[in-house]
Parts: C-alpha cells; sequence; structure tokens
C-alpha cells in the first residue's frame, strides 16, 4: 500500500497488527460474539502489543508513535472484529486524550503510566438519557462543597466503563447554574471503587457484543476539588474538541469494517461457483466489487489526510467530520453488498460478513450521528 503519509514504521506497524489480530483475535471473534463476553485477557494481550497508549508519548509511559499509527492500528483490528476495535479506539481517543490534553502536569503523572500500561482502560462519561446530540442536554450535576465535588446523575451507553480493567471516567457534569438557567459545564475525574460510584454492564446489544458498554450512576460521589480536568467551566468545550479527534478513529473502525467486508467479499467471489464459473467472474458482482474498493481507497484517503492536519498542527474538526461521515457510511454500504454477494451465507451467525454488518452500523450514530455531522460540516463551509 504506497500512499505519501505513510512511513516505513507505518507500515511495519500495520503488519504487526494485522499478525496480531489475525492470530489472536480472529480465532475467538465469534465465540466472543456469540457469549456477549469482554475479554480482558484479549484486551491485556492489545495492551502488551502496546495498542493502549500508542499516541501518547513515552515520558507518560506511552508509545510515542504519532496520530496516524493509532488510526492504523484500530482499521487494522476493526477488520476482524469491531468489538476489540472499540475497546482500542475508545481508550486511545476518548479516555486518555482527554487526561494528555487538558490534564494538569500532576493528573498526567499519575493518571497516564497506568493507563498506558495495558491492564486499565479509561472511560469518556457525556451520553446521557437527555444529553446525546446535544451534548449540553447535560443533566449529571456537581457541586463543589469543603474542597470536594458532589456529583449526582447518570451516563448511558459509554464504552470501557464496567469491566475490571475500567480505571475511571471524565464526567461532563452541571457545575453552576445561574437564575437565567445559563448552565456552566465542567469535566471531572472519578476513579473505580469511589463511593456512590457503581456501573452496570449494557447487555443484549446489536453490535460489538464482545465490547464493554455501560451505565454509570452517581449519588453523592465525593472527589477532591483537584479532580476537576482543565480550566472550571470549559467542560463542553473539551469533550467536543474531544470528539473531533474521537471521529478520526471512528472514520478508522469504519474503514477495518469496510476492508475487512470487502477481503472477506472477494475472496469468496473467486471460490462460489454458479453457472460454471466463480461469481466474481459475472459482471453484476465484478461490478459491485469495484466500487467497493474504489470507495474504500477514497476513504482511507481522506481519512488519512485528515488525520495528517491534526498531527501537523492544522485545522482539522471539518476534515474529521468528513471523514468520519464518509468512511462509516462506506462502511455500511460495502458491508450490505458484501452480505448480497455471500446471499444466504451471509445471514448465518458465525459468518464474519454478518458480524461486520451489525458491527458498523452504531457507526453512523456514536460520536455524531450522520445526521448531526452532515450539520458539523455545513456550520464550517
Amino acid at each position: 500500500m504506497k500512499s505519501p503519509y505513510l512511513t516505513k514504521h507505518h507500515h511495519e506497524l500495520r503488519k504487526q497488527v494485522r499478525d496480531f489480530a489475525e492470530r489472536e483475535i480472529r480465532p475467538v471473534a465469534t465465540e466472543l460474539d456469540e457469549k456477549a463476553e469482554f475479554s480482558v485477557e484479549l484486551s491485556r494481550k492489545m495492551g502488551q502489543l502496546g495498542l493502549l497508549g500508542l499516541a501518547i508519548p513515552e515520558d507518560y509511559g506511552g508509545q510515542g508513535r504519532d496520530y496516524l499509527s493509532l488510526i492504523i492500528a484500530v482499521e487494522e483490528i476493526c477488520r476482524i472484529d469491531g468489538s476489540q476495535g472499540s475497546t482500542v479506539a475508545a481508550h486511545n481517543s476518548l479516555g486518555i486524550g482527554p487526561i494528555y490534553n487538558y490534564g494538569t502536569e500532576k493528573q498526567k503523572r499519575e493518571l497516564l503510566p497506568k493507563l498506558t500500561s495495558g491492564n486499565y482502560v479509561w472511560a469518556f462519561g457525556l451520553t446521557e438519557k437527555n444529553a446525546g446530540s446535544d451534548s449540553r442536554g447535560t443533566e449529571t450535576t456537581a457541586e463543589l462543597k469543603d474542597g470536594y465535588w458532589h456529583i449526582n446523575g447518570e451516563k448511558l451507553f459509554i464504552s470501557n466503563s464496567t469491566s475490571e480493567m475500567s480505571a475511571g471516567v471524565s464526567l461532563q457534569c452541571i457545575t453552576e447554574e445561574n437564575e437565567n438557567g445559563r448552565k456552566e459545564y465542567s469535566t471531572i475525574l472519578v476513579e473505580s471503587g469511589t463511593k456512590g460510584f457503581t456501573t452496570e454492564r449494557i447487555r443484549d446489544k446489536m453490535m460489538w457484543r464482545a465490547g464493554d458498554t455501560g451505565k454509570l450512576i452517581c449519588k453523592d460521589v465525593k472527589v477532591p476539588e483537584s479532580n476537576l480536568l482543565g480550566k472550571r467551566g470549559a467542560g463542553s468545550r473539551m469533550m467536543l474538541e474531544t470528539l473531533d479527534s474521537g471521529r478520526l478513529s471512528v472514520a478508522a473502525m469504519g474503514l477495518g469494517h469496510a476492508q475487512g467486508a470487502f477481503d472477506a467479499a472477494l475472496k469468496y467471489s473467486k471460490e462460489r461457483k454458479q453457472f460454471g464459473k466463480p461469481i466474481g467472474r459475472f459482471q453484476a458482482v465484478s461490478f459491485k466489487l469495484a466500487e467497493m474498493a474504489t470507495k474504500i481507497e477514497a476513504s482511507r484517503n481522506m481519512l488519512y489526510h485528515a488525520t495528517w492536519l491534526k498531527m501537523n498542527d492544522y485545522p482539522f474538526a471539518k476534515e474529521a467530520a468528513m471523514a468520519k461521515l464518509y468512511c462509516t457510511e462506506t462502511a455500511k454500504e460495502v458491508a450490505d453488498e458484501a452480505v448480497q454477494i455471500f446471499g444466504a451465507y451471509a445471514l448465518v451467525k458465525g459468518n464474519e460478513v454478518e458480524r461486520h454488518y451489525r458491527d458498523q452500523r452504531i457507526l453512523q450514530i456514536g460520536e455524531g450521528t450522520s445526521e448531526i455531522i452532515k450539520l458539523v460540516i455545513s456550520r464550517s463551509l
């Protein structure tokens, strides 16, 4: 694969992660999906490979790689399994990203070495029952009294939040509301095990069945004032800025699913025979494959360009939104066409295309629905 954005190190990383995914993830992906089982063992193996701290400097325990390395890793993991890809993507972009970008030096020194060790993950607590596309619909409150934040509320659909690996969460809370109803939003760090902080795993999901998605409940959770992440009142801005980077990793998930579904369909088209020849030799199928390959190529170039802008300190929010929109919509289209090529075989659990078809569906919803992403793009035009 030749690209002006890729170096020798990127190619080496891709091979390393792809080999790992084929060797360690593929053999157990179907079983974990069927059992809806989050695998601590597999997650820690990904951690040992360095995938839970790729873009964090070595000084804080990370791998010191660039953001494109993270994008490639997520892409390659999702090529095999979206559940494991969600663990890597959410931890790196949404979990430790805000701590590294906005934390005090003390917070970074205390948390990042633990969170890049490969033994723990961190969550991003934004979504609530009434706070989704409207991020300012937050109802969770945090009142500062006697040097402590007292937090009450619930968060929903939070990745990496309930397993034994979850070390805590960054929560968006209302920290003040004036008489005119104007609210101040701040972000507060809450570690797992804090009194009053409980979690419930969300089960029976259609997608990411082997991923950890949870509900968080705060009942008079008490944490020190120093657990404030960034400046008071800057919580909403920090969370939305984090989503800009997060959209790149979601785009990478879409690209990975598209590539995985395409690879499976291409292979099948060469093996499946009808009317005396492989179905890939029929124009109806070969044209589908041509369109799938073209959209994947366009998606990859768009995503890598947006990531390059971020790495080189150029504005990238619009391009990240475009990449997220295009890559995730491509995943939907390619997965659907892969099902069509496989026919009835793709409708049975255990077929990897069936899993790609289910797992990709969250990507047009999470971290900004396709409709909200179009709004973000249109406002920047």
